[in-house]
């Protein structure tokens, strides 16, 4: 096996790992804390709808 074929795995993924390494200036940006109290917020109602019509 050639040493060009031993990395061939190696150079495919580096292109990957620099994509999502890279931050876009324009991309929302969301806090954490948000997110959770957002998917709090929703289970509560679809457990308040689920008890009201159930």
């Amino acid at each position: 096996m050639a040493s060009g074929e031993r990395s061939g795995g190696l150079m495919s993924s580096a292109g990957l790992v620099r994509y999502f390494e890279n931050e876009d200036n324009r991309a929302i940006r969301i806090d954490p804390k948000t997110v959770l109290a957002g998917c709090v917020a929703i289970g509560f109602v679809v457990q308040t709808l689920n008890f009201a019509y159930a």
